[in-house]
């Protein structure tokens, strides 16, 4: 009886988790593991002392050295055919800040660390990736993708990355793995035909205010049947309330970015990519500004890539040549009396980025020269998203299997004045060298190294001008 007793009880949990599955036909649990050491030198583009310099606020100090890691664990679950949800967790962090809070009656048993205070949101784990993606929802073309995803349109030029770095764990932002958006995207795959719509809220202050930033975007995409051709062009529009005006009129910093893309390999060894976009809409530049400025702004990436010597050679050798160029505005005043159009480049949310350091002034970094000014949208004058044209000529090698060689050549010139009283600040912004190296010392495990360095041109001065290095070391493993 009692065998028989058991057995009804082993009969029940197994019918009670089956019908827990049930609803559930699979569930992947994925990860990876990154740690980074980096080694970096004039950032700043100006020695500067070993400590912070107080009067200096917001440089780099001339020589930095730490560790960084990022830890992702990603589920997936297919719920049924056309049901599936994801959710990313991640952690990334530079390895045991502490903030130095020391004062004359400081012992070394103060907080147990000499007066050293550690970073609260060290082992913070942040959500990235949470959302539900409904296929032929309604009808059967029509796929449907709701919560925080990633977003990528075209090869990224305009939407691509929204990186955020929770806790600003990371002396090193551009590594930050969470770069995704909280968005609604629906994708109507007419094969050969494709159109996706996105709506994405960016920022959102208290729900009643009115100062939000909100993204929409629709592109529509074809794919030719020779020659790997394809072809897509875009609107994109931020809708951008957040900044506070102070001159009595409504802040609307609003960008309507349309544009085409395309790309083919006329022979099997060559592609050719083009991509255009204009850039509408108002702008505000000042918050004392006294009316909205229309914008009217431009951007150009042309790309070639030729494999005439992969097949030839055990080497496996590419080389490639890039041309990108972003408008930018005459106007260099902070007035608030500044007019006429404004053609300065919205860098929108870009997610491709081809150098190392250079590309990342303005965005993450403030050089010596030209400093920061709280005082303007486009924070900083040099920044590398607006009035720069860049060109770059890159190869790759493969000498054995397991190990992959690449190597760039970046250089960079500005279409207008940094400032119109310095004669100097127009010109060859500088010359960038990247080299890396990636070993794949297992199918899971793989080590990099990037070296980089920067060497400001003519419109650094002042002895303002010195060689930037970056040097990372990186372990990845996958699961």
């Amino acid at each position: 009886m009692r065998f028989l007793r058991v057995l009804c009880v082993l009969a029940m949990v197994a019918s009670l988790t089956a019908a827990a599955y049930a609803a559930t036909q699979s569930v992947k649990v994925s990860g990876d593991l990154a740690v980074r050491g980096i080694l970096r030198n004039n950032y700043d583009y100006q020695g500067s002392p070993t400590e912070p310099d107080v009067t200096r606020t917001g440089l780099s100090s001339a020589q930095q050295n730490w560790l960084m890691s990022t830890a992702e664990v990603q589920v997936d679950a297919d719920l049924t055919d056309n049901v599936q949800t994801v959710i990313r967790l991640v952690n990334q962090r530079d390895w045991n800040v502490r903030t130095k809070s020391i004062a004359s009656t400081t012992t070394l048993a103060t907080n147990g660390l000499g007066g050293y205070t550690a970073n609260t949101d060290e082992f913070q784990v942040a959500l990235d990736l949470a959302y539900v993606t409904l296929k032929d929802f309604i009808y059967s073309p029509l796929t449907l993708t709701i919560g925080r995803q990633n977003l990528w349109l075209g090869k990224g030029f305009v939407v691509g990355a929204n990186q955020q770095n929770p806790g600003t764990n990371l002396s090193a932002p551009e590594y930050t793995a969470i770069n995704s958006f909280d968005a609604v995207k629906a994708v109507l795959d007419y094969d050969p035909w494709k159109i996706t719509g996105i709506y994405s809220k960016i920022t959102e202050n208290a729900v009643q205010d009115s100062d939000d930033v909100d993204l929409y975007a629709v592109n529509v995409g074809y794919k030719f049947d020779s020659y790997k051709a394809e072809a897509e062009g875009y609107w994109v529009y931020k809708k951008d309330d957040s900044i506070e005006k102070w001159g009595g009129i409504k802040s609307e910093n609003d960008v309507h970015t349309i544009g085409l893309r395309g790309s083919l390999d006329p022979l099997d060894v060559l592609t050719l990519s083009l991509e255009g976009a204009y850039q509408g809409g108002t702008f505000v530049g000042n918050r004392l500004q006294i009316n909205n400025r229309p914008r009217s702004a431009y951007a150009l990436d042309a790309a070639a890539e030729l494999r005439i010597l992969m097949d030839k050679f055990a080497w496996k050798p590419k080389i490639g040549a890039e041309y990108i160029l972003y408008s930018g505005d005459k106007t260099t005043s902070n007035s608030a009396a500044a007019a006429g159009d404004y053609t300065g480049w919205d860098p929108m949310y870009r997610g491709k980025f081809d150098s190392a350091i250079r590309e990342f002034v303005g965005r993450y970094y403030a050089t010596a020269r030209y400093p920061a000014n709280p005082n303007r949208t486009q924070t900083y004058a040099d920044a590398a998203f607006t009035n720069q044209q860049q060109f770059i000529v890159r190869g790759s090698l493969q000498p054995i299997e397991s190990l992959a060689l690449a190597a760039n050549y970046n250089v960079f010139w500005n279409l207008e004045d940094y400032d119109v009283a310095v004669a100097k600040s127009g010109g060859i912004i500088g010359h960038e060298i990247d080299l890396q190296a990636t070993w794949d010392y297992t199918e899971d495990v793989s080590f990099g190294l990037l070296a980089g360095w920067f060497i400001p041109g003519e419109v650094y001065y002042d002895n303002r001008n010195d060689i930037a290095t970056d040097i990372v070391g990186t372990v990845k493993v996958s699961f």
